[in-house]
């Protein structure tokens, strides 16, 4: 499930997916039919306006034994909002096919740690780096521990923690067009933290946090540039010696 900012605007974050499960040895499929989760429609209140993505992702993802995807905002909203819109439709048949499709959606660092029983993915990220838990992952999901376990297994990689980590990056989707002078303001903190860490790189499994943050640093010039863990989780850079 590659998600719609990522295939719209950060497709290296997908194939980085793709790469690093068919290296563990995961038969990979991409559906062509996936669309939209429906997030965006359900956290701006509109549910009804959901039924029709979400119909869509039950069908696109059915019969499968897992369904992968690198945003824990996107594998919250079909673990958690997809039954409430399954049940504000009062579609039996929507309602068993996200009861079904539904619990086997995972977050990437979930899959790894959780399914497939690995930490030690055999990547190689020579680089100092922070990582910023994203508050979807955080709260609705608990990913807790998981991404970091992933990352200190990376070798080469300089690995400093980020003050004021489980703090929120100010994006939130609309919150962030509705409320543009607290977003801003709560992004100029993270950034600035992200700053004290002295890191080349800022580190999220959700490229929508990335995407705020990033377009902060970028414009304050701090040299601070942003990845998503797939894509550390991929490389395979030469570690120097």
């Amino acid at each position: 499930m590659v998600t719609c900012i990522n295939d719209a605007l950060f497709p290296e974050t997908g194939k980085a997916v793709m790469r690093l499960l068919q290296r563990l040895g995961v038969a990979v499929d991409f559906p062509d039919a996936q669309t939209c989760c429906g997030q965006p429609m359900v956290n701006t209140g509109y549910l009804d306006e959901a039924v029709p993505a979400v119909r869509q992702f039950t069908k696109a993802f059915s019969g499968y034994d897992a369904i992968v995807t690198p945003s824990g905002s996107c594998a919250g909203s079909a673990r958690h909002q997809h039954k409430l819109v399954a049940a504000r439709s009062q579609d039996a048949g929507l309602a068993d096919a996200v009861a079904e499709v539904s619990p086997r959606v995972y977050e990437l660092s979930e899959f790894l740690v959780d399914v497939l029983g690995v930490t030690d993915v055999g990547a190689s990220f020579p680089h100092k780096v922070t990582y910023h838990p994203t508050c979807h992952s955080l709260r609705m999901l608990g990913v807790g521990e998981r991404p970091l376990r992933l990352l200190r297994e990376v070798r080469g990689i300089d690995l400093v923690e980020l003050p004021g980590a489980d703090q929120c990056c100010g994006f939130g989707g609309t919150f962030a067009v509705k409320n543009s002078d607290v977003s801003t303001a709560m992004g100029q903190d993270k950034i600035d933290h992200v700053a004290s860490t002295g890191a080349e790189y800022l580190v999220a499994g959700d490229n929508s946090c990335l995407m705020h943050m990033g377009g902060m640093m970028s414009r304050q010039s701090t040299g601070v540039q942003t990845i998503h863990l797939a894509q550390i989780l991929a490389s395979t850079q030469e570690v120097s010696r």
